[in-house]
């Protein structure tokens, strides 16, 4: 059986108040990742803009600080545990589980089967997409490229041809049987469908990569290669 231990912190809280720092749909949040020192671990600081509330995680574990392990953002600066060409710092959004607040909760769902919302079209587009606005590294650049990647080969998995296995889907496409992509509109970078503001669907899915072709922990051709997406 597959183990994956995890290093967490606990609630991310409102300063000294302790109390939990809630965000809603809609809000804006800045977030500030930083080295105070090689004592403490990665700080990572949460503010709300729009209701002005803020709180900080500090990345400490039972075997010490965690702190970053490269000094560049870039492509194949990666850690090497997963399945994944990936940089340091990424937007990753989790899916292929149900939600908490449904029944059965929180359960590893498979595309083709109608508790899993994560892959059917409409549920993503009933609902207002995130919209990643901008990135600022240290030295006051922005990023000159974009990419994106899965771990399961996004429209692969959904034909059974990932680490995933076999799903009920017949073909990609239809109800619970699509994967959600990366794109563009006016009001910054989404992630779901297509949605009213876009001006580049960035490849649709087949921006992620459907077969392991770069080298990763695990041996050559272990890892699926990022897509640069952008521009």
């Amino acid at each position: 059986m597959y183990h994956e231990p995890a290093a967490f912190n606990a609630m991310l809280t409102t300063g000294s108040k302790h109390n939990p720092l809630v965000m809603h749909a809609g809000d804006t949040i800045r977030i500030h990742f930083h080295v105070v020192s090689t004592h403490e671990g990665w700080h990572i600081d949460v503010l709300d803009e729009t209701t002005n509330q803020s709180g900080t995680i500090v990345l400490n574990s039972a075997d010490g600080p965690l702190l970053p392990a490269f000094d560049t953002q870039e492509i194949g600066n990666a850690l090497g545990w997963g399945s994944v060409h990936d940089t340091p710092n990424s937007f990753v959004w989790e899916i292929g589980h149900t939600s908490p607040f449904t029944s059965p909760a929180a359960q590893f769902c498979l595309p083709g089967q109608p508790i899993c919302q994560s892959f059917n079209a409409p549920a993503w587009a009933d609902q207002s997409p995130i919209q990643i606005k901008s990135v600022t590294f240290g030295d006051g650049s922005q990023p000159t490229q974009w990419a994106t990647v899965s771990d399961t080969g996004g429209k692969a998995e959904v034909l059974g041809n990932s680490w995933v296995g076999p799903t009920p889907c017949t073909g990609y496409g239809g109800p619970f049987c699509i994967y959600p992509w990366f794109t563009l509109g006016t009001s910054g970078f989404h992630y779901g469908v297509d949605y009213g503001d876009e001006t580049n669907n960035l490849g649709g899915v087949d921006q992620f990569a459907q077969t392991q072709q770069c080298d990763g922990p695990f041996g050559p051709n272990s890892t699926y290669c990022d897509t640069i997406v952008y521009p």
